[in-house]
């Protein structure tokens, strides 16, 4: 019998179709095809690189200086075909777009969630390192979320008091320079709950009876260059027109003779910058 000699693979670029809009196919690679395989077998190993079953390919083959040519016949030899260095064969999947696995989207992926037990447990965590170094909550001279808010409410008072904070007096919002100067009118000062305070839930009644809540200062300005009308989180605290109302803390507040702006103060403003 004569010897046979083995037959030597061929460097191919494997590719599947771009989008519509796009040149650029969606799947590029390159690996070596033997000759004297069948159109089946060399299917079977494109579905490891495409996803896409052997049944349901169909491939065309791109040769240099020759039109492009569909491969038909499972049984055939990808040899037979005229395979040569430099090929691209594109891997069409002629399943219809529905039946084909979406693998981008992840909505229906079950996501893998560490228990917080086994979490703690680990030697070489974030939380871990913040224990070592007695950081955050693990600080034996932080305060309790609780004693933060006493303490912020306290502070809020003492702002009020010294600033002479009142509703219906005229203030402007800290830091301010000008043209950029934000004031307006004091409509309301006392405990807003649905602003949230880091680490503890001032809406719910327990915290509302038992510890002083922050103040906040609710201020109508002149111009619409707030973020609400005077309501948080579906709770009214003073009405004003859309956009023109703000929460600040009462350190971020001035109080004076502030004048509303008017079209005259627009005018004079152009005038000098003339």
């Amino acid at each position: 019998m004569a010897f046979q000699p083995t037959p030597t693979d061929i460097s191919v670029i494997i590719t599947t179709p771009g989008a519509a809009a796009g040149p650029e196919p969606r799947f590029l690679t390159e690996r070596r095809v033997t000759p004297t395989w069948t159109v089946l077998q060399l299917k079977s190993k494109l579905e490891t690189m495409t996803g896409v079953p052997p049944s349901s390919q169909r491939l065309l083959l791109k040769a240099p200086g020759r039109p492009d040519q569909w491969v038909d016949g499972d049984d055939s030899i990808i040899g037979s075909w005229g395979l040569m260095k430099g090929c691209e064969i594109e891997v069409h999947d002629i399943r219809p777009q529905m039946a084909r696995p979406n693998f981008s989207d992840l909505s229906s992926v079950e996501k893998y969630v560490l228990p917080e037990a086994t979490y703690e447990s680990l030697s070489n965590s974030v939380l871990a390192w913040k224990k070592n170094q007695k950081l955050g909550r693990f600080d034996p001279n932080t305060l309790s979320p609780e004693e933060s808010m006493r303490k912020q409410a306290e502070k809020d008072n003492s702002e009020i008091q010294s600033k002479g904070i009142a509703v219906s007096k005229r203030a402007i919002i800290l830091p301010s320079s000008p043209p950029h100067i934000r004031r307006g009118t004091i409509r309301f000062v006392g405990p807003v709950p649905t602003i949230p305070f880091p680490g503890v839930d001032a809406a719910s009644d327990d915290i509302a009876n038992s510890a002083p809540l922050p103040i906040w200062v609710g201020i109508e300005l002149d111009e619409p260059t707030g973020k609400n009308d005077g309501s948080v989180s579906g709770r009214r605290y003073f009405t004003c027109p859309n956009k023109t109302g703000v929460f600040i803390k009462p350190d971020k507040v001035q109080v004076g003779d502030f004048p509303p702006l008017d079209l005259d103060d627009d005018l004079d403003d152009e005038m000098e910058e003339i």
